[in-house]
């Protein structure tokens, strides 16, 4: 996971601007005329790199370069580049991308000992500089993806934390943390880039719509797919990190801490980073007061995307339909001008298309735009009162002292009760069904909106097995109730009627907190 302070600000945002501007120095070598040379220059050093020589002299790079245009034609030959000078530029102050040590070893006589025998070596930055845009020109649009199989050996990797942390063995409480946070680091990043070249394909769907009709059903399937795993495992993997909390927090950082190879890191500032990690891990399944945790805000921007994807499915069949994009319409528009008899008219064309107007400096608002409607005809609107200097001069009079802020606090206090209100009467009907059950007895209208609530979420989140509903589960921050087959199947009697369910039985059990707290009543 990225490195964070005690403020969560990541610690690239710390540094001061010397700083950031001398390591931004280092991508220099990209905007050199040569640039391409310099990057087959660099790929050549990391292939000397990969065989562990970490200090190449302009020899051994020409050969990596020979080797290298045997399988890439678009290898510069070492014989046209001056390969000392450019090794140079890289290990200049300006750039340090490569760090320059003179060799002595390599002078056998007088004459190539006065010769400079120089070697290089990539500097640490200088390195990730290079990785960094290899990453960055040999990336793909085809490669984003939403991780659904992932969930699994996330719940696997908690329930093996949870044990080892109980067993007390520090080496496998270290792997699977490790394991945790790489893993969740990873899906953050896919996710990120997933929904980024949604938008680019988005934007440009009026270019290539047919890229994305022959896409459309398999990128709808993937996020759908996605999001029903995730509501599927959320419940799980959130007991998995209570039962890892049982097993003693801080007890598991030590032991992490205790087994990281860090060197260069002090035993407190291990410890510290640890404990962020644990805390970026468990705010994934697990929120911190009223915010939803950070697979609910995956969940919904997926939802969001699906949305998105069907919305523009409509307009693209829509547009390809009848034959009219924005594409075919600026083609229209940018043939007309052309064909303007002369500039006048094209630019009068161009204005009239893109509404533009010269004059503005009579322009005005009434002081209370509420009081007239949007769908008020000019005629018919009440007149702006204009000033006498903006009318002569068409120079605005001095702004006075600004209006006052509608903030409408009782309105929003009065939604804020009524919705506090529906949520405390859904937990009062939740904890009553946990206190009596629902079966052997008629439900008010509050536990059966409840109950139908939740069995919404356990048909969504249904596994079916070859062919049939095996089981499905529906949670709150209360209760979970979970359908189980039963060939008996069972039934709910309520205020309006009785509610069957032919093949399975409900169970209800506290979930979460509330189960803790149950727990730890006397």
């Amino acid at each position: 996971m990225l490195e964070r302070d005690d403020s969560g600000v990541s610690e690239s945002f710390n540094l001061d601007s010397l700083t950031v501007s001398d390591r931004l120095r280092l991508f220099n070598f990209t905007q050199r005329d040569d640039h391409v040379a310099y990057l087959w220059v660099l790929r050549a050093m990391n292939v000397l790199r990969a065989v562990h020589q970490l200090q190449v002299h302009p020899d051994d790079v020409a050969n990596a370069l020979s080797e290298l245009a045997v399988a890439h034609d678009e290898v510069p030959s070492a014989a046209d580049l001056n390969l000392r000078a450019m090794l140079d530029n890289l290990s200049s102050d300006n750039e340090q991308v490569l760090y320059r040590v003179e060799d002595a070893a390599r002078c056998g006589n007088l004459a190539a000992y006065r010769n400079r025998q120089s070697v290089y070596q990539f500097t640490e930055i200088g390195y990730r500089v290079y990785c960094a845009v290899e990453e960055v020109i040999g990336s793909r649009v085809q490669d984003a993806n939403l991780s659904r199989l992932v969930f699994a050996d996330i719940l696997a990797d908690f329930k093996a934390l949870a044990t080892a942390n109980r067993e007390g063995d520090q080496d496998e409480v270290y792997r699977k943390l490790a394991r945790l946070d790489n893993v969740l680091e990873d899906m953050t990043q896919r996710a990120a880039r997933f929904y980024l070249t949604l938008n680019d394909v988005a934007r440009t769907t009026d270019i290539s719509p047919e890229t994305f009709l022959r896409y459309k059903h398999a990128l709808l399937a993937h996020m759908s797919e996605f999001t029903a795993e995730l509501e599927r495992y959320a419940p799980r993997l959130a007991e998995a990190v209570y039962e890892v909390e049982d097993t003693g927090v801080e007890t598991l950082l030590e032991r992490a801490a205790a087994v990281d190879e860090r060197p260069m890191m002090r035993p407190a500032a291990r410890l510290e980073d640890w404990r962020r990690r644990w805390m970026g891990l468990r705010q994934w399944f697990l929120a911190d007061g009223p915010g939803e945790t950070k697979a609910a805000q995956l969940q919904g921007a997926t939802r969001t995307a699906i949305s998105g994807v069907i919305a523009l499915l409509r307009q693209v069949t829509e547009s390809r339909r009848g034959g009219v994009s924005r594409t075919t319409q600026l083609r229209h528009l940018a043939a007309w001008a052309a064909a303007a008899p002369d500039e006048q008219a094209a630019n009068a064309l161009v204005s009239a298309a893109f509404d533009l107007r010269s004059v503005r400096h009579l322009s005005g608002a009434h002081d209370d735009d509420d009081q007239i409607s949007p769908r008020a005809t000019w005629w018919d609107a009440p007149g702006v009162e204009i000033s006498i200097s903006l009318f002569r001069h068409g120079k605005r009079p001095a702004p006075g002292g600004p209006q006052p802020v509608r903030t409408r606090r009782g309105a929003h206090a009065r939604l804020r009760e009524q919705q506090l209100a529906a949520r405390a009467m859904d937990r009062e009907a939740a904890t009553d069904l946990l206190d009596h059950g629902p079966h052997d007895r008629v439900l008010s209208e509050a536990e059966t909106r409840a109950v139908l609530k939740l069995l919404t979420r356990a048909l969504q989140a249904r596994t079916v097995v070859a062919g049939r509903l095996r089981s499905g589960t529906g949670s709150s921050d209360v209760l979970t109730l979970r359908l189980v087959p039963n060939e008996r199947g069972s039934q709910l009697r309520t205020e309006t009627g009785t509610l069957h369910l032919p093949g399975f039985a409900l169970e209800i059990k506290p979930h979460g907190a509330m189960r803790r707290r149950r727990t730890e009543k006397p």
